[in-house]
């Protein structure tokens, strides 16, 4: 989830409580409010029927056009001793002319009258429905809570888009950064601090980064180049002493086994080479280049090295193919894929290499699934098979990566399939 949702999602869930809280405190305040009014009306009408009722004069009548409803009933001392003087209270009240029940608020005084009769007053005035009341708070408080959500929505991505634009573009320029492949950026100005620092701090750190790829590559390119000698003293040496020493039988065995050795270690040398030199972006020529030939060749070769392990290869390929490529790489390319192929294929397996429709698919047969995430990095070998560097499939991936291809594994019907995709066929 964006942060501009997340922070979008947590104002409106934070909303909630808020004006639920502000709702309570806002509808009794009014009823208090309309209370407190409704009892100085109650308590004005109230005095003026005392002063009547002392006074002798005629009370007025009950359906005199106004909404009030008294009474007045004489009570005992001991009634007014155990009784509030003044009490106001709600209640419903029969309402004749309506001949219904309505809320009402009422006002109990009890006074002594001039010949020492103690009386009970009681004043009633319609007033407001609170479920009415509380429904329409509800209803506008739900429409303002929409106005103020969307409001907030809505200038809450016009800041963001304009205070986060230096962190998008750092973002942007993170997810296409590759070590080693320097890739220009200039961030918007930005007045403030904390994204100046995160930028100079993404800078320096991409920068220290650059500089240990280079290291290492260097290093890796300047090991390989030198051990290219002494391997290949070495291996001439164990090779003379098979053929010029009188040895032993067991001592025959040990030489060719480290011989062996000698040779995997040749190979593992150039497969390095060889990616440093990819790295370094050495093969540069563009050339028209026909890769169904090099499928063909490196069908044969691998065939005939293979020949012990019975595999049946099966190939569909046209009359030609041919892409804008570097000569060397295609042929990495496709001999490191072919290689692969048959180097993971058990006895009898089964391998078909297909170019159809400008996308070249290499299927070997397998057991199970090989880790997608983990197949093209370097030295990932699933099951270690003889003849294997772990490097195939990374120098294919490496092609595919400066020449601009795509490559792809999946795995169905117990078939490992590797897919190179051209976007451009001449």
């Amino acid at each position: 989830m964006k942060l501009i949702y997340k922070v979008a999602l947590r104002l409106s869930l934070a909303m909630i409580p808020l004006l639920a809280l502000w709702t309570t405190v806002f509808y009794f305040k009014m009823v208090d409010e309309i209370n407190d009014e409704t009892d100085d009306s109650l308590e004005h009408y109230s005095e003026r029927l005392i002063i009547k009722h002392l006074s002798g004069e005629t009370l007025p009548q009950q359906d005199n056009g106004t909404n009030n409803s008294f009474s007045i009933v004489p009570v005992t001392e001991m009634y007014a001793d155990s009784h509030n003087r003044i009490l106001y209270f709600d209640e419903n009240i029969y309402v004749p002319q309506k001949r219904e029940y309505e809320p009402a608020r009422s006002l109990v005084t009890i006074f002594e009258g001039n010949n020492g009769v103690w009386y009970e007053l009681k004043v009633s005035t319609p007033t407001f429905e609170r479920e009415d009341l509380l429904q329409t708070i509800l209803g506008w408080i739900l429409l303002l809570y929409i106005v103020i959500l969307v409001t907030g929505i809505l200038v809450t991505m016009l800041i963001f888009k304009k205070s986060m634009s230096p962190l998008y573009t750092l973002l942007c320029w993170l997810d296409k950064y590759v070590p080693g492949k320097n890739i220009s950026v200039e961030f918007p100005k930005t007045d403030i601090t904390e994204f100046r620092t995160l930028n100079k701090a993404a800078k320096d750190a991409a920068a220290r980064m650059d500089e240990i790829y280079l290291k290492q590559k260097e290093f890796i390119g300047n090991a390989s180049h030198e051990l290219q000698t002494p391997l290949a003293v070495l291996g001439n040496r164990m090779e003379w002493m098979l053929n010029n020493s009188n040895l032993t039988e067991e001592q025959m065995e040990e030489i060719i086994g480290m011989l062996h050795t000698q040779r995997q270690a040749v190979r593992l040398n150039k497969d390095l080479l060889l990616l440093t030199k990819i790295d370094n972006m050495q093969f540069l020529d563009i050339t028209q280049v026909d890769i169904v030939p090099i499928i063909n060749e490196s069908v044969g070769m691998y065939s005939e090295i293979f020949e012990e392990k019975h595999i049946k290869c099966t190939i569909q390929l046209p009359e030609k193919f041919v892409v804008a490529m570097n000569s060397s790489l295609a042929s990495v390319l496709v001999t490191n894929l072919v290689r692969n192929a048959y180097i993971h294929s058990d006895t009898e397996a089964i391998i078909n290499i297909e170019l159809v429709n400008g996308i070249l698919y290499v299927k070997n047969s397998g057991d199970a699934p090989l880790d997608g995430n983990a197949i093209f990095e370097r030295f990932y070998q699933g099951k270690r098979k003889e003849g294997s560097t772990g490097l195939g499939l990374s120098i294919a991936k490496a092609v595919c990566d400066t020449c601009g291809l795509s490559l792809r594994y999946s795995f169905a019907d117990g078939f490992h399939l590797f897919a190179v995709e051209w976007s451009k066929v001449i």
